[in-house]
This record gives structure tokens, sequence and C-alpha cells, in this order.
């Protein structure tokens, strides 16, 4: 990763201002506030701190630097995150050192996403013409309004072999870079022709607006009835959702996304009211699908049909959503209804009654597990669910409701499952600052956790005392392998660019630590006295360690036989308990 590429976004980028874009900020005392989007929440639980360039939330400590926070309430990963603010502020980041093609390869992106906007100006073209009259009476008939399709930009593919392969020749394209977009087909003699012909088209946007993909459905007699574009270099279908382009605004004020599967669910949903719709692609709910609607909401409805086939994928989808922690609803439509007939038949108040009726997702899961599972699949189904949960907070939460939701005994389900009440924590000394931060997910628990913890908040607080605290022998009193590396990167960075290198825990840490330092910052007196104390402990750990190296050398001496060796490490080692004594 481009280290120096990611210091310049940050450097040209306030994070306030990207926050902005998505929460009401406000200032209070040197810094900003608003309400958090990554959970339920109507008051200022969220700092944004544009001196030091990160954001924390008080309430559900969502912590992370500008390119943390767009990528989360963007649903992109890092690196995607990192090239669009890039972008938008003129860095030019350099090549990953392992992709020697990367600027061929996006340069060839490029013309794969401007052969979809031609590709769509042909469709919506040809819906107006002559040709495209049944499609328009078609989308009359099923109630949709000008207004809807074109915010949709719906377009007809008309019943022409190679329509729109003329028609990107016209625009100097290549028929074979049309089949790696996905908008033209290749058959095994070599013949290139329209791969959507005679279909309503639906473009798939990507969240910056730009078209990525296709799909169709067939107007007049034909299989299949649907037709989507597969997957290119722009466009995975199991990363995608329809309509979350123009859904996650309305998702950000919600905080609710109404999930549904097809593509005429969507736009009726948007036409009642419902802008918070998206729906999936032709395919069962992912993990990467869930990954992004979770950062815009913190609660998902799904709406699925009231049949076999739709009460599995709600059972399939409700257990994805809540093994990222996202709340979750189940709307099953009544008998040969969809969303779409339910709408148009009987209106939003139709609607609401079926979403009022709607239980949570934990609750369908365990009255569908109850009805219709083997015992062992019921416990084989829970275990599985617990295991999967990467959050021990999460864990804690969904164990008594399982337990509860099954009938089960919680102390014996907690048993089977594996899962045992984690010990108390036990300090070995008890530290003189209040210990305020919370424990991060990943970060362990235990009293050498604790004890780490306590030395590396000062450490954060107060990065000027940093490299004596280095001389003194800050490693010998960090027990864990997670403090020893993040002492390293905070003595071996420099002072404002150590986010850079922290991973996801790290980082959380670290962030929590400078907010709470505005809070509580020690001066005078009360940071003397808590110098002393941190250089003492680092002292007794360095006694401790000096005895345990002495102890050793005494044994392997007297294991090999040296005698006059041993003796005299006997000698110093009664002298240092004489020294102590009179101390």
């Amino acid at each position: 990763m481009d280290r120096s590429g990611i210091e310049a976004v940050k450097a040209r980028i306030n994070i306030s201002d990207i926050v902005r874009r998505y929460v009401d900020l406000k200032p209070v005392s040197g810094r900003w506030m608003g309400a958090c989007p990554f959970h339920q929440e109507t008051k200022p639980s969220m700092s944004v701190n544009d001196e030091e360039g990160f954001f924390y939330c008080f309430g559900c400590q969502a912590s992370g630097d500008v390119i943390d926070f767009y990528g989360r309430i963007n649903g992109l990963e890092f690196r995607e995150a990192l090239e669009q603010l890039a972008a938008e502020c003129g860095v030019e980041l350099g090549n990953v050192p392992h992709d020697p093609h990367a600027a061929e390869r996006k340069a060839r992106m490029q013309i794969l996403l401007d052969m979809h906007d031609e590709a769509n100006q042909f469709f919506q073209r040809n819906l107006s013409l002559a040709s495209g009259d049944h499609c328009r009476r078609y989308l009359a008939n099923r109630g949709m309004t000008p207004e809807m399709i074109a915010k949709f930009g719906l377009g007809y593919s008309p019943e022409d072999w190679h329509g729109l392969d003329n028609f990107l020749r016209t625009k100097g394209r290549n028929p074979e870079l049309g089949v790696e977009a996905g908008l033209l087909s290749k058959n095994e003699k070599g013949n290139i022709y329209d791969r959507f012909r005679g279909r309503l088209t639906y473009p798939i946007q990507n969240l910056s607006g730009r078209v990525i993909a296709f799909g169709g459905r067939i107007i007049t007699e034909g299989e299949p009835k649907y037709l989507n574009s597969s997957d290119t270099p722009i466009y995975k279908k199991g990363d995608h959702l329809y309509g979350l382009n123009l859904a996650r605004s309305t998702m950000t004020r919600t905080k609710r996304a109404i999930l549904t599967e097809g593509y005429m669910d969507v736009i009726s949903l948007h036409q009642f009211g419902y802008t918070d719709s998206c729906g999936v692609l032709g395919t069962a709910l992912t993990a990467d699908q869930v990954k992004r609607l979770a950062g815009f909401c913190s609660r998902v409805d799904l709406v699925f049909d009231g049949d076999g086939a739709g009460r599995k994928a709600a059972m399939k989808s409700s257990r994805m959503i809540l093994l990222q922690g996202v709340a979750c609803k189940v709307v099953l439509m009544p008998d040969g209804e969809d969303v779409d007939s339910l709408l148009q038949t009987r209106g939003a108040e139709g609607f609401e009654a079926c979403m009022n009726e709607a239980p949570d997702g934990l609750t369908f899961c365990m009255n569908t597990l109850r009805e219709q599972y083997a015992p062992r699949d019921i416990m084989a189904w829970a275990k599985s669910f617990l295991s999967e949960l990467s959050d021990a907070s999460l864990r804690a939460f969904y164990l008594p409701r399982i337990a509860s939701g099954l009938g089960l005994s919680e102390a014996d389900f907690r048993r089977d499952a594996g899962a045992a009440t984690p010990q108390q924590r036990n300090p070995r000394h008890q530290p003189r600052q209040t210990q305020r931060v919370e424990q991060q997910p990943g970060m362990g628990v235990g009293k050498d956790f604790a004890d780490d913890r306590y030395f590396l908040r000062f450490s954060i607080q107060y990065p000027d005392y940093v490299p004596e605290l280095a001389k003194r022998g800050m490693t010998q009193v960090l027990r864990t392998p997670w403090a020893q590396a993040l002492w390293t990167k905070l003595e071996t960075t420099q002072q404002g660019q150590v986010t850079s290198l922290l991973n996801e825990q790290e980082k959380g840490f670290y962030i929590q630590c400078r907010e709470e330092f505005r809070e509580n910052v020690l001066s005078g007196r009360e940071l003397l006295e808590e110098w002393n104390h941190i250089c003492h402990t680092i002292a007794l750990e360095q006694e401790k360690l000096d005895k345990r190296q002495l102890t050793e050398a005494i044994r392997q001496a007297q294991q090999s036989g040296d005698t006059e060796r041993a003796l005299q490490l006997l000698a110093l080692k009664e002298s240092r308990r004489r020294d102590d004594e009179q101390h």
C-alpha cells in the first residue's frame, strides 16, 4: 500500500468536509459533533476531529480516519475508498508494487464504463421510439410513472441481433471489447451479437452512479424471463445491490434498508415513498452485500415471497445479516403476491400492514428452527451461528436470546456451545488513571491486556514521553503480542503518521485514547504523579526480569558443574536481597 499516497490524501482533505456530506455537524469545544450514522442514534454521539483527522463515536465506538469513514459509509474496501478520495483531491497514488499493470487495467476499465454509458443511451433512446411502444405500454400497465422510469433510467433493447453492436461500432468500439464488457455475446462459432434483445433494460449502477451492468426482462414471448449481465472487470453481481446508489441517502437518515429481490419491486417501493429500498441482483444475498448495507444502516427489512422458497431465502439472509451485528426484520408477502403487485393493488397501507406484522430476524429464525428442524439440526445451527461471530460482545448478546428462543437452559447451552463465561479480570496493580477506554474487539481480555492498555494509553495520550519510556524499558512491562506490536509502531513512527500503519483494532484503540484525552488532560502535579507511577512500575518490572535472569543463570551454572560461577551468582543474589530490604 502506498503510505505516502495515504498521508497525502489525508493532508488534503478535512475529515469534517467528508462527514458533513452524510451527517449534520455542529461545533462543540473545538471539534465537530453529530449523530453517528453507523448505529441507531438521534443525539450527537460522534466526534469529528479535524486537527488529528479522525472520527469517534462514544455510543458504538466506531472510529477511524477520513478513508475509513468514507469506505464504511459507502460500503467500500479500503483501497477503493482511498482511490476515490485520491481522485477527488487530485493525489496520484503510486502503483501497488505487485501490480505493474495497474495503470493499463484502470484505463481499460474506464473504457468499459464508457461503453456502458453509451449502451444506456442507446437503450433509453429506443424506449422513446416507435419500436419501444409495446415496452412503454407494458410499463404503464405495471403502474410505472414517467418519473420512476426516468429516475431508474429504464430502456428498451430492440429485437435486433446487432442493434447495440452496430451502435457501439459507430463509437469506435471493438466488438471483442463489447463481449468483455458483457454487452455482447459470442457463440462457439465466434459470431458476436447483442446479449439483450427484445427486453426492458434496467441499468445497474455503482455507488458513484456509473452504469456497470444491465438487467433485462423479456417483453414478448421467450426465455429466460430475466437476463442479467455476467461478471466483468467492472461488475461482480455478488458485490452490488440494485438501486443502492439511489437509496443510500435515505438509508443514512432512516438507518434502515428495505431489501427485496426484483427490479420492479425496488422501483415500486421507491414510487410509493420507500426510497430506502434496494434489491439483490439475480443471486442469493452475499456477505459482501450485507457489509455494503451495514455502512448505511443499522437495520435491514427483508422482503420475500411467502412461499417455501421465500422462507428459505429469508432464513439464510437473516442469519447472514445477524452475523454482521445488524438488526433485521422478515417481511413475508401474502400468498400469490409480490411487493410490486401488493403496492399496486393495496397501496402503502397494505404494505405497511405486512411490515407491522414482521418478526425480527432472530425470532423468525428461532420460529423456523422449532417448526421445521430436527433437534440435532437446531443445535448444529445454533452452535454454527455462535462460532461464526467474530465479535465476543455479539456472542454475549445473542447467546441468551438463542437459548431462550429455543427453550434451552442458558447455562447448559453456553457449556454445549463452548462459550464459557470469561474469567474476571485481576489486574496486577490498579492504574492511577480512570479506566475509561473500552476494549476493542479482538484485543483480548485478562489482566495482561488490561495492564497493557493502561501503559499504551499513556503513551498515546502523551507522545512526547515515548522516547524516554523506550529508554527506561517500556517493552519490559508489556506482556501481550498485541501490545508489543502497537508499542513498536508508536516508538518508531513519526508523531501524527502512526494511524496509517495501524490495523483496525489498533486504530480503534488509538483513536479512543486520543478522544478521551480531550476530556481528561493531566497537567502539573497530576501528570508528574502519573509519570512517576509509570516509571516506578517499569523499574519494578525490570527488577523482576533481572531476578528471573539471575535465577536462571544460577541454575545453568549448577547444572554445568561450574561451582565457582554458581557461588558468585548466589552471592550477588543475596546482596541484592539485602539492598531491597534496606530500601
